[in-house]
């Protein structure tokens, strides 16, 4: 079965005409991470008996006809969120024997609608990392280059979704950890703004910073998730009330007119390669395209932010 960078979209599709049933695509993927996560190391935990229980459930909706909206699609959750069916270590041995008793708000409302866990993604200790390098269960590798990071700290989840390996994955970002392993992988990838998802079940690095979202192959897919995933949360005082808008009729407007600073600064780099300079420039260069309006702003104290925010 080719489940090559396969979207939530067309995981449901093809089980709602019958083209393979929930527990062949669970299945596949599963077959995926025996066959390349030795190599990778995007997974420090993995139930199988779990996803194909919850496979075989879906496979009942959808005879029935009461599928949900993701019912039938694997996914994956960073191990620094906490999952009731299978541990939570946070990348740190010292849990190694951890499973919450209860579960983060936005995995519950994930499953909910239908979605099989089948694993918790590697990821730097307690998120203290930006390489994936720092988890007690080993690096993560880039699923494109093996000699390369995945990113971090949630560089388990965005090699596991870039590697075919899971539909999509939720993280967590405090100061880059979805956005940075997303890039790296190849892969749309979402920082929410604070309070716009639960907090709730998550094991903290900053409270004040700390947010949940998704990786993904398509904006879409993220999109989607965000239609689920937010919302205010009892159980997170910090979680904002705002009516959460429908994202993917939002993602279907036009960019005139949008403006977006970029900062000279983040170009005054040395490091800088130029190869990503071109990939950068080109992106601008087609937001001009779409009826964005590109402003040059000034950041001058970005030299401190990373000495400060560690």
């Amino acid at each position: 079965m080719d489940i090559h960078k396969l979207t939530i979209a067309e995981v449901v599709a093809g089980l709602k005409n019958k083209s393979f049933t929930a527990v062949q695509i669970t299945q596949a993927y599963l077959d995926t991470i025996a066959e390349h996560d030795g190599d990778i190391n995007a997974f420090i935990s993995i139930d199988q008996d779990l996803a194909l229980d919850q496979a075989r459930y879906a496979d009942e909706m959808y005879a029935q006809g009461t599928e949900r909206l993701l019912e039938g699609v694997p996914f994956s959750v960073k191990d620094a969120i906490c999952t009731k069916d299978i541990r939570s270590t946070g990348g740190a041995t010292i849990l190694d024997n951890y499973t919450s008793p209860f579960e983060a708000t936005v995995i519950t409302k994930i499953r909910n609608q239908g979605a099989i866990l089948i694993g918790k993604n590697n990821c730097d200790a307690f998120g203290h990392g930006a390489s994936n390098e720092n988890s007690m269960y080993g690096p993560v590798k880039n699923p494109y280059n093996l000699e390369c990071v995945a990113g971090g700290s949630s560089g388990g989840s965005a090699a596991a979704v870039a590697a075919d390996m899971s539909v999509f994955s939720i993280a967590e970002d405090t100061g880059g950890s979805i956005r940075q392993p997303a890039s790296f992988c190849g892969l749309a990838g979402l920082r929410p703004s604070y309070g716009r998802n639960s907090r709730y079940g998550i094991m903290a690095m900053a409270s004040s910073f700390d947010t949940v979202g998704p990786m993904a192959n398509s904006v879409q897919d993220i999109a989607l998730l965000m239609e689920i995933m937010a919302g205010q949360d009892s159980k997170d005082a910090t979680s904002v009330p705002d009516q959460v808008p429908s994202y993917t009729k939002e993602i279907k407007k036009d960019l005139l007119g949008i403006k977006i600073g970029i900062p000279k600064e983040y170009f005054d780099v040395d490091a800088l390669q130029p190869e990503v300079l071109t990939a950068i420039n080109a992106q601008i260069q087609l937001l001009k395209d779409l009826g964005c309006k590109i402003i040059p702003v000034s950041l001058p104290h970005t030299k401190y932010a990373i000495p400060v925010y560690y």
